[in-house]
């Protein structure tokens, strides 16, 4: 797979396995994971408004993109496990914060529960775990063989995949849809997105089960969690944000208007500033010291102006 030269991803060995991943900035360290069949770029243009001020790692999950499978199922603890093992590969030695768009929520949110000392904060993005609605397509793949039958690259389920992610369609470019398209004909691309989706659900949808048992640990924990939605997303229905909001009730949250399955794309600047403004306020060690302003000139509070956010 090719991407444009000044954003070209490099390789990191975990475990034995070669591993995509893409490093700026210095301060903070920040982890950004994506979606089920989706990869590092889902964060671009995150990753890069982040890269000013925080030392940004985004990595393609296991199977996914550019990282080559596990060696073992790729369940939602064997992920995590993983997130770990990449930032010990990477050098990072003090708590990151996490941000999980889907699948990538989910991943953060076993992390945190598991290994609570790696991670400073939480960002929770149209996260999987609060609830059993999912859109049909991931639902069929539970069916065998139709599951195998649905994921057989085609351009016209590569653009209809795109187009299912964003509210207003602009976003589902025809460079989106060709790389969706070159991730897609990867020899392990189908047979991983099949066994993360037959671990998540049934076409009944999300499981139970492990939702309830990571919710039960992530209620626990005494770290700051930011937890947000769109709310035009078809992958992961909004009504889950409410969930989310009684499961964790000190949890800050926000609802993006006219937004679809993800605001890290379809609201990038909002977001970010949200973003930065939550890790300003989660403690004093949370966030980069804003850049050195000229002398007589104030020096700007972090993420700008003050967001507005849906308190939960």
């Amino acid at each position: 797979m090719t991407a444009p030269a000044a954003r070209r991803p490099r390789h990191v060995t975990v475990d034995g396995r070669r591993v995509c991943h893409r490093v700026d900035g210095e301060g903070p360290p920040v982890v950004l994971l994506h979606g089920i069949g989706r990869t590092l770029r889902d964060f671009t243009e995150l990753h890069e408004r982040l890269a000013d001020r925080f030392r940004v790692h985004s990595v393609d999950l296991p199977g996914y993109g550019g990282s080559l499978p596990m060696t073992r199922p790729c369940t939602l603890p064997a992920l995590a496990e993983f997130v770990g093992r990449y930032l010990d590969a990477v050098g990072v030695d003090r708590p990151a914060h996490l941000v999980g768009n889907s699948l990538g929520g989910a991943i953060a949110m076993r992390l945190a529960a598991s290994e609570p000392g790696r991670v400073a904060t939480l960002t929770l993005v149209n996260s999987a775990g609060f609830g059993r609605e999912v859109t049909i397509a991931l639902r069929l793949l539970a069916l065998r063989p139709l599951g195998r039958l649905l994921l057989r690259p085609r351009r016209w389920a590569a653009r209809r995949v795109e187009l299912s992610l964003f509210h207003d369609p602009a976003f589902a470019t025809a460079d989106r849809v060709a790389y969706t398209l070159e991730v897609a004909r990867l020899p392990y691309a189908a047979r991983v997105m099949l066994e993360t989706a037959h671990h998540l659900g049934t076409f009944r949808g999300i499981s139970p089960q492990w939702r309830e048992e990571l919710l039960a640990e992530v209620e626990r924990l005494d770290i700051p969690t930011f937890v947000v939605w769109g709310d035009k997303d078809l992958i992961l229905p909004a009504t889950h944000l409410e969930a989310a909001r009684a499961r964790l009730p000190r949890a800050r949250t926000h609802l993006f208007r006219d937004c679809g399955h993800m605001p890290q794309i379809e609201c990038a600047e909002e977001f970010h500033r949200l973003l930065v403004d939550f890790w300003s306020t989660a403690g004093p060690d949370a966030a980069a010291p804003p850049a050195a302003a000229p002398p007589g000139d104030p020096v700007p509070p972090v993420g700008g102006r003050p967001a507005v956010v849906e308190a939960g």
